[in-house]
């Protein structure tokens, strides 16, 4: 957060604004007290020179009405005397001219006694009477200038007192004032100032200890709590911040308790979620999405959905996928095969408008995989009755049109008729064993069972029935080997496994027996010389109904059943069963069943 200087802080405008005011108050003060001094010291200093001038004239009318001896002084000598004998305080100029306008006395000079005043101040006062003082400013001073008539008896204007009084001591008080109130403006402002931090410091400290608790806030720290040191204003925001910070605390907890359970959830889900803008642009996406996809979510991020997936063809804009609500995405390469489901969901914004896409990626690869087995084994099973049934149609056919007189062709069709009919048993037979061992409604009456024994009575029995060309090579641990096992079971298994080995032998061929054991497993396999098969079709002969030479495996007489029946048989045992073939070089299927263990072994 950018760091608020000290000439933008709420701290200095509030000292500021609080010396404006202070200093508005004081100019307001100021202004109205000096204006009403001045205008007290002017009517003070203006009625004293009046009375003054008011007293004089009186005296100046006496001494022109006053009659004269020949021993009284003469009118100048008793005006000029009057002026002197007169308080000048604060008058420059007195002067007092006779009715032919000469100055005939004056205080300040006495060289223009006996000249005439021109001016037209006194000769509009000889004129028109009284005239009204009035103060004037001349060359740089302020005077007070009036001119008094003095009349006679007979109420005639004999002369006229001629007067100008010095203003400067008003204006130089004034300015003394002014000082002084300058002055005590500035102390004003300094005291303003003072305090006017130390009420600002307490409005903002505050509000500087709400700011730094925000900053921490921010962090995502919410233990510390704003000191509320009073009940006013700023005291309440205090309490409501403390407030806030413990409901944003809260809010904090439970948002970040659903952030760890959704974040538990994505991590833990065994379906991929990709979540992207409305634009389509992924934002997110969780650990098995990068494994379905096998991208990490740096290399994706920002990456269209629709490029990543190679939709363009499917979808032109993202809008699209809300319609389709699901797609199947195929992303295998020549060395896997992948299938991935998606579905979209559309995530909205308070406003109810689209906010962007949720995608959840599942592998479908298995699924599909199922399902085309599924199809695969109705197909089989079909085409597994069609073939008998068709030929039993045929042949039943055939009887009812009359062949059944021929006594060398009836005898023949009824055989073909058995001979498919008995195919159809052993294939629904078949078919109900594996529904009942998919549904675990098989029981296994398991018993302790000497294997080496009981394998070699099988071989036996084999051996009994075998071509003369064909041999048997017997290779089996001399040491007695127990199994917990369902002796049935293990012989439809090994049945299946040598009718097989002897069914695909070469005239004359020799099929392999062998045992041995691991530290807690028997291992048996039974080999041919036979035409063998290609490596990528080893691990489908345990599949039902697949055979690798189908025209030959019909003509024996097999289902395509027997080895996903013995896989079942030897799983149920909790054992495994596996082919290793090569073209041109036999087959060799082996097995494994679990050992019986020294102390199970004794106890039984």
């Amino acid at each position: 957060m950018k760091k608020v200087g000290f000439f933008q802080s709420v701290r200095l405008k509030l000292i500021v604004v609080y010396i404006l005011l202070m200093l508005l108050g004081i100019q307001v003060i100021g202004a109205y007290f000096v204006k009403k001094l001045e205008d007290q010291l002017t009517t003070n200093f203006t009625t004293s020179i009046d009375d003054r001038v008011e007293s004089l004239t009186f005296s100046l009318q006496n001494a022109f009405t006053a009659e004269r001896g020949e021993d009284s002084p003469t009118l100048e000598a008793e005006v000029q005397n009057l002026l002197e004998e007169f308080n000048k305080t604060d008058i420059s100029k007195l002067q007092v001219i006779d009715s032919s306008q000469s100055i005939i006395a004056n205080i300040s000079d006495q060289s223009a006694i006996g000249k005439k005043v021109t001016e037209s101040r006194i000769t509009k006062v000889f004129i028109l009477g009284e005239s009204q003082p009035q103060p004037v400013t001349s060359d740089g001073e302020r005077l007070y200038v009036g001119a008094k008539p003095i009349i006679d008896e007979e109420g005639n204007i004999v002369g006229v007192l001629n007067y100008e009084a010095q203003m400067d001591g008003i204006y130089n008080q004034m300015q003394s004032i002014n000082r002084i109130f300058a002055n005590g403006t500035l102390l004003a402002i300094a005291i303003t100032a003072l305090l006017g931090i130390l009420v600002a410091r307490t409005i903002t400290k505050p509000l500087t200890e709400m700011k730094r608790q925000a900053q921490i806030m921010a962090t995502g720290d919410f233990s510390q709590k704003v000191d509320v040191k009073g009940n006013d204003e700023i005291g309440q925001l205090g309490i409501t911040f403390n407030d806030l910070n413990d409901k944003l605390k809260l809010a904090q907890a439970t948002t970040e308790g659903e952030r760890r359970k959704l974040s538990s959830v994505l991590s833990n889900m065994s379906d991929g979620v990709i979540a992207t803008d409305r634009l389509g642009a992924i934002i997110l996406m969780n650990e098995p999405a990068a494994r379905l996809i096998g991208q990490n979510f740096e290399d994706v991020q920002g990456q269209s959905l629709i490029d990543l997936f190679d939709l363009n063809d499917q979808v032109e804009e993202m809008s699209e996928l809300e319609e389709t609500g699901s797609l199947i995405i195929d992303l295998s390469t020549e060395d896997k095969h992948l299938l991935l489901k998606a579905n979209f969901s559309v995530v909205e914004d308070e406003n109810n408008e689209m906010n962007g896409f949720i995608t959840v990626i599942s592998d479908v690869t298995e699924q599909e995989k199922v399902e085309q087995e599924r199809r695969e084994f109705v197909s089989n099973v079909s085409h597994e009755l069609r073939t008998p049934l068709t030929t039993m149609r045929s042949y039943i056919e055939a009887l009812n049109d009359g062949a059944w007189r021929d006594e060398d062709i009836a005898p023949r069709f009824l055989d073909v008729t058995q001979n498919e009919t008995d195919r159809m048993i052993r294939l629904v037979n078949d078919l109900l064993q594996l529904t009942k061992m998919d549904h675990k409604e098989t029981t296994l009456m398991k018993e302790r069972v000497e294997f080496i024994g009981f394998f070699n009575h099988i071989i036996d029995r084999f051996e009994m029935n075998k071509d003369e060309k064909m041999t048997f090579e017997r290779n089996l641990d001399t040491r007695n080997m127990y199994v917990w096992m369902d002796k049935d079971k293990i012989t439809q298994v090994l049945d299946n496994v040598i009718s097989n080995a002897i069914k695909y032998s070469p005239e004359g061929g020799t099929v392999r027996f062998d045992v041995h054991s691991t530290r807690k497993q028997l291992v048996v396999s039974v080999s041919d010389e036979g035409i063998g098969m290609p490596p990528d079709t080893v691990d489908k002969i345990f599949d039902r109904f697949y055979r690798v030479d189908k025209s030959r495996a019909r003509e024996m007489g097999g289902t395509g059943l027997g080895l996903a029946i013995a896989r079942e048989m030897i799983e149920a045992h909790h054992g495994k069963i596996w082919a290793r073939s090569k073209e041109g070089k036999g087959t060799t299927v082996y097995f494994t069943l679990p050992l019986m263990s020294q102390k199970r072994r004794g106890q039984s």
